[in-house]
């Protein structure tokens, strides 16, 4: 019997008293669950139309593992440039890429398209969220400035982020446009997207703060870990960016059992009145990050063949303007 049947998941921390010790052990025992057999009955199993392997990004002053996941079978295993997803999982301080395939394969194989799934610095005492910001975007860069070695057609690129990671994607969205790059579109799954002071103000915070999925001392914890003091915690929410204009047509998924269901219903308001085209799905009884959890969550499926659409006719979209 291999050792990955043995390996079970750990009891979550006292947040609120969790020292830099105790989260360091936790997040490497966490993520050695996700990464195993036995989490696949929760996080659900790749599809068999994608191959899926680890390569590393060589960025200013780091390297970085990403997640890769292409079409496999024979029909799309062409010499044609495929699209790109730059795909953040969420987690902040706690998560993998790897806790993503069952979506991201999917994707890969049926768009059919390049994902890569950047496995972002997490968030420590030393490591803010701007770390993350930094990594979600120099990997775009440099798939982008590649485009030929990855086999990708640069004028055919999204972003798609989960949670924290959908904040990561939502700040690559908006600096894009500052940088005069055109993505095709943009996909934030249960986006956090507020981590100023007024994070806890929402009415879904209030009412859900203390599900399983998130609680109140892990939420906190985030918050502390993202914007150390002397942040400036603006610059880091898209909620309260200055100009949501010009950016790629969106999906904001909102799975509704969620703390931060307010803040997705927000930022959609938000890009719809700046002039973003803007689509918004919600999940009635879903919780927060109901996509990574397809084995406990009958919604992970219809959420992951909207994603899958709403992409393939942004791309479609493009080809059309080329034609």
């Amino acid at each position: 019997m291999s050792e990955a049947v043995h390996i079970e998941r750990p009891r979550q921390p006292d947040y609120a008293t969790v020292t830099a010790e105790d989260l360091a052990a936790y997040r490497a025992a966490e993520n050695r669950f996700r990464a195993s057999a036995p989490a696949r009955a929760i996080l659900g199993t790749p599809d068999p139309g994608a191959a899926i392997t680890w390569q590393k990004v060589r960025l200013p002053g780091r390297e970085l593992p990403v997640r890769v996941y292409r079409p496999s079978s024979e029909r799309d295993n062409t010499r044609t440039a495929l699209p790109l997803v730059v795909h953040v999982h969420g987690g902040s301080f706690v998560g993998t890429a790897v806790q993503c395939d069952w979506a991201n394969s999917y994707l890969a194989a049926h768009l059919p398209a390049v994902v890569v799934s950047v496995e972002h610095r997490l968030l420590d005492r030393n490591t803010p969220m701007s770390a993350a910001a930094e990594d979600g975007w120099d990997v775009l860069g440099h798939v982008l400035r590649h485009a030929a070695h990855w086999g990708i057609d640069p004028a055919r690129t999204a972003v798609f982020g989960e949670s924290f990671g959908a904040l990561i994607s939502a700040l690559t969205a908006i600096r894009a446009t500052a940088s005069g790059l055109r993505l095709q579109a943009q996909v934030l799954v249960n986006p956090a997207v507020d981590v100023t002071g007024t994070m806890f103000d929402y009415a879904s915070m209030i009412e859900y703060a203390d599900t399983p999925t998130a609680v109140t001392a892990q939420l906190e914890l985030f918050q502390r870990l993202a914007v150390p003091p002397g942040t400036d915690a603006r610059a880091l929410s898209p909620l309260y960016a200055e100009d949501l204009d010009g950016l790629a047509p969106a999906l904001v998924v909102v799975p509704t059992h969620d703390a931060v269901a307010d803040q997705g219903r927000r930022y959609a308001e938000r890009l719809r009145a700046a002039g973003t085209p803007t689509r918004i799905i919600e999940y009635p009884g879903a919780p927060h990050a109901f996509l990574t959890t397809p084995g406990t969550t009958p919604e992970a499926e219809n959420a992951r063949a909207d994603i899958h659409e709403f992409l393939r006719a942004s791309f479609a979209r493009r080809e059309d303007e080329n034609a």
